[in-house]
């Protein structure tokens, strides 16, 4: 048997740009990208903390060091600028393989600045 399991997280990355007239996906700075792990076209799930709205997208690359993550197309109307967001990918894991399985937490602050990179969180824990 397989678990669809987390494979990696941006954590309350802030949206710096809404854009309805783009075709669609979530534009993020590519240095945060790299640091969860994530590729450009992956599918992602966001989650808006400051809504609770909850959408599927895709990845494309924006400014390398710009903090970028802007939300495109129809789903620019489910957020706000400033909204945090978490970004979710995941994997299938086999049965065998779950005590090995580390997911990669990347946990932004001011300025969509990366503050921490790691590989487990704890219940009811705040970061």
């Amino acid at each position: 048997m397989n678990r669809q399991m987390l494979r990696s997280k941006i954590h309350r990355i802030a949206v710096t740009e809404c854009n309805v007239e783009y075709e669609g996906s979530l534009t993020l700075d590519p240095l945060i990208m790299r640091e969860a792990g994530m590729v450009p076209f992956e599918r992602i799930d966001v989650y808006d903390v400051d809504n609770a709205n909850r959408f599927s997208t895709y990845l494309i690359e924006g400014r390398p060091g710009s903090g970028q993550c802007c939300v495109n197309g129809a789903a620019a109307r489910l957020v706000s600028m400033g909204d945090k967001l978490i970004l979710a990918s995941y994997c299938t894991v086999e049965d065998e393989d779950l005590a090995d399985h580390e997911p990669q937490i990347v946990v932004v602050g001011e300025a969509n600045r990366i503050k921490e990179v790691k590989g487990s969180e704890g219940a009811g824990v705040r970061v």
